[in-house]
């Protein structure tokens, strides 16, 4: 009897109107997110101002925001393993929709805090959004769609910050938060209609459902699926083979696959699902992974950090005053608007390389370039100049972030996909959380050049740990 698997299926049917509906519910929950974390860089100067908040008090509000992203990165991730994607997909849009518009509403600083940590948990899920969108698509050109993917995160930081520069000119915060939070209100109405990944399904032996889904998007696309039965095959098509006994080679393969599956479904799911991505098979892959997270959020948040502070704190520095002109003439605004625009060249890079360069030497590639940009603010710079080069960084640092978010679902089997990809995602909101005790703390201090140094070196790091990743995924079967 003839059989296939959803990437034969995905394969016929190709890239059709069925994923470009998946595109946009997806897409518009990275946006979602992008606003949410974008909100940072402007939330913290005008809430000290109301509520006269000390410095220190202040720079827990992104703190907690991180907290509360790395908790739920690693949550939602197992389940989305467990549950479904669509179960993550609905609890995380209420939970992210409604503590943030609640959020505007805070009568104190510490109301806010909490409120904020709670919007950090739902917002935590961006990386289930992204892996539940490429299990419906072709591995052909996985790579450019993913690209074209993260041109949603691009907008959503380029409109929050004119959404920022015009709303708290005429208005006030209060009534930022609150509009941030409409886009994922928008999201709700269409849940119904979203569909729960074929991979997901097959996964959990639920191969009936999965060929409905299969069917649903052949309609939608005007296509056929191939002839015969829909099966899973797993891991046997990868390189995560494990050793088996002579009795194991008895059973037939599918159920042999269903009883891993299964196995890692059950009650001790969570532990099944570590065990084995600390596997013999997979530990090279997963450290690296951490890493590579770790550094590349370090290395974002920190670029949109220097770009907020490096201006003023050289003033301060030099003439021994504080100066509050470069956020009071809009300047702020104006610097953090110029290199949001800096992502989108830098996608267009990543998009023209991955598909041709392979994953792993174009995130190389770019974290190196990215180190290079940033070299010249060893020293202290002009304005004008310290714009151009910081406008570089942040081009390369989005386009390696990028295929990195490709990168890391590729890499693990369906079976602990979300929750691998979590836990990386978990350890990258460590950087998030550590790297403003570089950008601020350190340039606080007037210590620039140590400070520029460190990103220099994790950088670096990232590149050379980009070069060591056992797997290139570029062509290959996510299943």
């Amino acid at each position: 009897m003839e059989t296939y698997t959803t990437d034969d299926a995905l394969t016929v049917m190709g890239f059709g109107k069925f994923q470009a509906l998946v595109l946009a519910y997806a897409g518009m929950g990275w946006f979602a997110e992008a606003m949410e974390v974008m909100l940072l860089s402007f939330l913290g100067p005008v809430v000290r101002e109301e509520w006269n908040v000390s410095p220190q008090d202040e720079s827990i509000l992104s703190s907690v925001v991180f907290a509360g992203m790395l908790i739920g990165a690693f949550t939602w991730g197992f389940i989305s393993d467990r549950y479904g994607r669509r179960t993550v997909l609905l609890l995380s849009t209420l939970l992210t929709s409604g503590l943030g518009f609640l959020s505007a509403l805070s009568p104190n600083y510490f109301c806010l805090l909490a409120l904020r940590f709670f919007v950090g948990i739902g917002v935590g899920s961006g990386h289930v959004f992204s892996s539940w969108f490429l299990e419906f698509v072709p591995a052909g050109n996985r790579g450019t769609w993913m690209v074209i993917f993260s041109f949603f995160w691009t907008i959503g930081t380029v409109l929050e910050a004119s959404l920022a520069w015009v709303v708290l000119s005429a208005l006030s915060w209060r009534w930022l938060l609150a509009l941030s939070s409409l886009p994922c209100f928008l999201l709700l109405p269409f849940f119904r209609i979203t569909p729960e990944s074929p991979r997901y399904l097959c996964a959990q032996n639920r191969m009936i459902d999965a060929r409905l889904v299969l069917e649903r998007m052949a309609n939608a696309n005007q296509a056929a699926l191939p002839l015969g039965v829909l099966t899973y095959h797993g891991e046997t098509k990868n390189d995560y083979t494990t050793n088996t006994s002579e009795d194991e080679h008895l059973i037939p393969v599918r159920e042999k696959e269903y009883t891993l599956v299964n196995a890692i479904s059950s009650k001790s799911g969570a532990i099944a699902a570590l065990h084995k991505l600390v596997s013999h098979n997979l530990l090279r892959s997963t450290l690296l992974l951490w890493f590579v997270y770790y550094a590349s959020s370090f290395a974002y948040y920190g670029i949109a950090l220097l770009t907020a502070q490096l201006s003023d704190v050289n003033k301060s520095c030099s003439s021994d005053l504080i100066s509050e002109m470069h956020q009071k003439d809009g300047s702020l605004y104006k610097d953090t608007f110029i290199t949001s625009l800096a992502e989108i060249p830098g996608l267009i890079l990543s998009a023209l390389l991955v598909d041709w360069f392979g994953r792993k030497a174009t995130m190389c590639c770019l974290m190196f370039a990215c180190c290079a940009f940033l070299g010249p603010l060893v020293l202290h710079q002009n304005e004008l100049f310290a714009t151009i080069v910081l406008f570089g960084a942040r081009a390369c640092g989005t386009g390696g972030t990028t295929v990195l978010c490709l990168y890391a679902p590729e890499v693990y089997p369906t079976s602990v996909r979300s929750t691998g990809v979590g836990i990386a995602t978990a350890i990258g909101k460590i950087g998030g959380v550590v790297c403003p005790l570089v950008a601020v703390g350190m340039l606080r201090s007037c210590h620039q050049m140590a400070a520029v140094l460190v990103f220099e070196l994790v950088l670096f790091l990232a590149g050379v740990a980009c070069i060591l990743f056992p797997v290139e995924t570029k062509g290959r079967e996510m299943d």
